[in-house]
């Protein structure tokens, strides 16, 4: 089974050579600590920055550079910082070639609900909403299952929806698990000492399940 730590790794194998890539609030932000080394990308941040780095180390924070998620970041040589309304029009002109999320409820059909939960207060949606409409590509990092060992991938989403039809792949303590065009999580990869029969246990949605599941490298 996974950690964060190991849910951001596993995902940061999925980024390839030139990319521009958003990072989600949560899990999604430890990804910037695992690029591959050879692999140059731009990480994008919707408040307004290009070039963003790895988390900085105790003592070096400066409270001026944040991410969306208002976490003190770095900043990589080249990278630019400019308003948000410019940033949202990279975002919506399908600039960002991977969006990486956060998620409450993600259904079989790719669905994604990850902003509200009716009868606790937020702040708003955020820049979620335009991610999802945009993004070329949507790969969500999220636990499985709930504080209450319920599941999180079901057959349909009971929270407000955030976006339809959207998310490709899901990344989770358990497995690595992509959305089948006719619906359904196709079981590509197992965690380290997980076996499929715990993932099933775990997956209210439909799962598909074709031949030997490898264990996940990292």
């Amino acid at each position: 089974m996974l950690d964060k730590t190991g849910i951001a790794k596993r995902i940061a194998k999925e980024i390839k050579d030139g990319y521009y890539v958003n990072l989600g609030i949560g899990i999604p932000t430890l990804v910037a600590n695992y690029i591959p080394k050879g692999i140059n990308i731009v990480l994008q941040s919707e408040n307004g920055l290009l070039g963003m780095g790895p988390f900085p180390f105790e003592g070096e924070e400066d409270s001026d550079l944040i991410n969306a998620g208002k976490q003190t970041i770095t900043t990589l040589p080249g990278s630019s910082i400019f308003d948000s309304a410019l940033s949202f029009g990279m975002i919506r002109s399908q600039k960002v070639d991977l969006t990486i999320l956060g998620a409450m409820e993600v259904s079989e059909y790719g669905d994604i609900a990850n902003w509200k939960i009716p009868g606790k207060m937020v702040k708003g949606m955020g820049g979620a909403m335009d991610l999802v409409a945009s993004a070329k590509n949507i790969i969500v990092a999220m636990q499985h299952v709930n504080k209450a060992g319920e599941s999180k991938l079901l057959a349909e989403c009971t929270l407000p929806l955030t976006g339809v039809k959207c998310v490709k792949k899901i990344v989770t303590e358990l497995a690595v698990l992509e959305i089948a065009n006719e619906g359904g999580f196709r079981l590509l990869e197992r965690a380290p000492g997980v076996s499929v029969e715990e993932i099933r246990t775990a997956t209210l949605g439909k799962l598909i399940i074709e031949g030997e599941i490898p264990e996940m490298q990292l």
